[in-house]
């Protein structure tokens, strides 16, 4: 949705998207405003609770029959289970995610970590795609004058274009694009914590080609997970970037991110937002 600086301060029912890299701070800047008046939607909770319950629990189901002791409670239906996820705690949908790898240290075959990435991909097709139905909901069901979609990192990379398109008809789409110092703040970030992330399969396939090339193995099973994820973060981030920059150019704005940390308040993001409008 592209409006003038003066449009968006009338607009009396605010729709923002945050869009960009996990990490670089979509999530703190949504908690910037009221949430007695501002409708927090988060792609990641959305895909957790919904798309990818039943997957989620699957997974951490066929973990606990593997232990005798629980195997006998849950065929007696004596316990369920059930994950907690929040929109602070999405642990469980990077459990399911999982890294690519030695079986052994925790990682995945190939083609059950592509199938897993698929059904994100879907999930978050999905989520992207209820974004038209929560901003009416938001203000019509629980009385949220205005609303934020705060979506993940990989938003850029879905190959559905309806998602985008949804996304700027509904909504402001702005872009928190990170300088050199929070790319390099990430990227660190990202070696000494290295978490499950999604990545397209055609990216996968050419970076585990050259993985494979570089440290002289012939199958994932020889990849030690953590490693692998910290190798390919950068090319990710690089694959992204110009993703990003695309969906700005045709249909959102774009604030910086160390103007992004500065912000404490509504009034704050608002003006920054405004200010992003008004440079077009």
């Amino acid at each position: 949705m592209k409006l003038s600086p003066k449009k968006f301060h009338d607009w009396q029912h605010k729709a923002i998207t945050l869009l960009g890299m996990s990490g670089v701070g979509k999530t703190s800047l949504a908690y910037n405003l009221p949430q007695d008046t501002w409708f927090h939607f988060s792609g990641d909770y959305r895909i957790g609770t919904k798309y990818l319950e039943e997957p989620i629990l699957d997974n951490v189901k066929k973990e606990a029959m593997k232990i005798p002791f629980l195997r006998d409670l849950l065929c007696s239906d004596s316990i369920y289970i059930t994950s907690n996820i929040t929109v602070h705690n999405l642990v469980p949908i990077s459990t399911f995610l999982g890294k690519i790898g030695n079986p052994e240290l925790g990682g995945l075959p190939v083609d059950e970590f592509k199938r897993r990435q698929r059904l994100h991909h879907d999930a978050e097709v999905g989520a992207m795609r209820d974004v038209a139905d929560f901003v009416v909901k938001a203000r019509e069901i629980y009385s949220y004058p205005h609303f934020v979609n705060d979506a993940g990192g990989s938003v850029c990379e879905l190959d559905d274009p309806r998602v985008i398109k949804t996304l700027a008809k509904h909504t402001v789409i702005v872009y928190i694009r990170a300088d050199k110092s929070a790319e390099e703040k990430l990227i660190a970030r990202a070696r000494s914590n290295p978490k499950p992330l999604f990545y397209r399969e055609d990216f996968l396939d050419s970076c585990l080609a050259e993985y494979f090339y570089l440290k002289k193995i012939s199958s994932a099973d020889e990849i030690v997970p953590d490693e692998f994820v910290q190798w390919i973060f950068p090319k990710l981030w690089a694959f992204r970037k110009p993703r990003y920059e695309a969906i700005v150019e045709k249909y959102g704005y774009a604030i910086e991110s160390d103007e992004a940390e500065q912000v404490k308040s509504e009034s704050d993001l608002l003006g920054l937002i405004a200010q992003a409008l008004k440079q077009g």
